[in-house]
């Protein structure tokens, strides 16, 4: 690999090896670092794709939007957007396109600052003749950090959260959100991609930006949250902020350590945009070769039954995560996230795909589909749960009314919920 067109992977205060990118071949490259090779820690980080093995490995299988050419767990630590008015004023400055920006140049720019725990710096050998601008995209992030570590806030509120939306984010997706470091004892708030001390809760925010009343995704997102954590659904701790901005905390951030955290697109590479590889077959194959504990299988199959009652179709391979232990070198299932209403729930739909088959359905699925499944992976009562997510439509309703969700809204997401039967 050539020394110009190399970025360095960190974890855990060490490097794991450096990762180069070939834009002719549309090639990315992989080399472990051999001193950290003969240490023989944490074996299972990369339990697929990545072989542990000291010689360069090269990958060109994955040239498309949601790998960027990339091996597909470091592609997990692309941001969907650069949101900062830095970056915005130097690509404009410089007529530059956000497309023609390397992956490498992307790479640099989440440096430490990404969600889990996989961090990239520039190597110490880049040549100042470097193809890519590390040097140049270094500097826009210590000007991002300067101007972020002079911002402060001495409240979680709405205003807050709009200057902190302002000056970027790390946090990606097709609703805006922003990561939220708020101090313990002062509750001062800061921008939450600078530190992860345990002095601080470390929030994700989705902001809940419209003005118009009629539906609100963060409210429905809430109601969610508090209807799957009755059902005994792992979640991490979340709330509204002044009535319409849905917070949780971040499982990534914990004690203040980094937890290593992969989507099922990032450690098994499939593509989340296809079809032929999203089913929940797929998912809960990976949990048994991670060898995850059968609590998180069951778990999985309640998020499973939780998602097709309550019309979550969006539930795709990027929405279900495995968090790493780097004290026993194991896997676990992630806290949910992502459970909510997908649709509008003020159109109507003759018809709707989930994003997940069940038993290579996509729609009707039925009881004879869920426990197939059961039976597959050795789930014990399948039944009690199927009928317990029924059950919670009257939890979720109560929650609706309480928190004055618009009849109309109430009607039109009962007309998509499912009878498992």
């Amino acid at each position: 690999m050539a020394k110009n067109n190399l970025i360095g992977l960190h974890c855990f205060g060490k490097e794991l090896g450096k990762i180069g990118f070939d834009e002719h071949r549309n090639a990315s490259f992989f080399q472990y670092n051999p001193e950290f090779l003969k240490e023989d820690a944490y074996t299972d980080m990369f339990p697929l794709i990545f072989k542990r093995i000291a010689q360069t490995q090269v990958f060109e299988q994955y040239n498309n939007d949601t790998f960027r050419g990339l091996p597909p767990m470091i592609a997990d630590s692309l941001p969907d957007a650069f949101g900062n008015i830095i970056f915005k004023a130097w690509l404009e400055s410089g007529s530059k396109d956000l497309k023609q920006i390397s992956v490498l140049e992307q790479l640099a720019y989440v440096g430490t600052r990404g969600m889990g725990a996989l961090e990239y710096l520039p190597c110490k050998d880049l040549s100042g003749s470097a193809t890519i601008n590390i040097d140049e995209i270094t500097e826009i992030v210590k000007q991002v950090l300067e101007q972020k570590s002079n911002m402060g806030a001495t409240a979680l509120d709405h205003a807050s959260l709009l200057n902190i939306f302002k000056i970027g984010t790390s946090a990606g997706g097709a609703r805006p959100k922003i990561l939220v470091s708020e101090n313990k004892k002062t509750k001062e708030i800061i921008p939450g991609d600078i530190v992860y001390s345990a002095d601080y809760d470390h929030y994700l925010v989705k902001l809940g930006m419209e003005d118009d009343k009629k539906y609100s995704p963060e409210l429905i997102e809430y109601i969610y949250y508090l209807t799957a954590a009755a059902t005994g659904i792992d979640m991490m701790p979340s709330k509204l902020i002044d009535e319409r901005h849905f917070a949780t905390f971040r499982f990534d951030r914990q004690d203040g350590h980094k937890k290593h955290v992969l989507t099922a697109t990032g450690m098994a590479g499939w593509d989340f945009m296809d079809p032929k590889v999203s089913s929940y077959e797929n998912l809960f194959d990976l949990a048994v070769y991670l060898k995850l504990p059968h609590k998180d299988i069951e778990q999985l199959f309640r998020r499973m039954v939780f998602n097709l009652v309550f019309a979550n179709h969006d539930d795709h391979l990027k929405n279900h995560s495995f968090i790493y232990n780097d004290a026993n070198n194991k896997w676990a299932l992630a806290p949910a996230y992502d459970l909510t209403f997908s649709l509008n729930p003020l159109l109507t739909y003759k018809r709707t795909s989930r994003a997940l088959s069940v038993n290579g359905k996509r729609v009707d699925v039925g009881l004879a589909d869920v426990l197939k499944i059961a039976d597959s992976y050795t789930i014990k009562n399948p039944k009690g749960i199927i009928d317990q997510m029924q059950q919670a439509m009257v939890v979720w309703e109560a929650h609706a009314k309480d928190m004055a969700v618009p009849e109309m809204v109430v009607e039109g997401m009962k007309k998509q919920f499912a009878e498992i039967k």
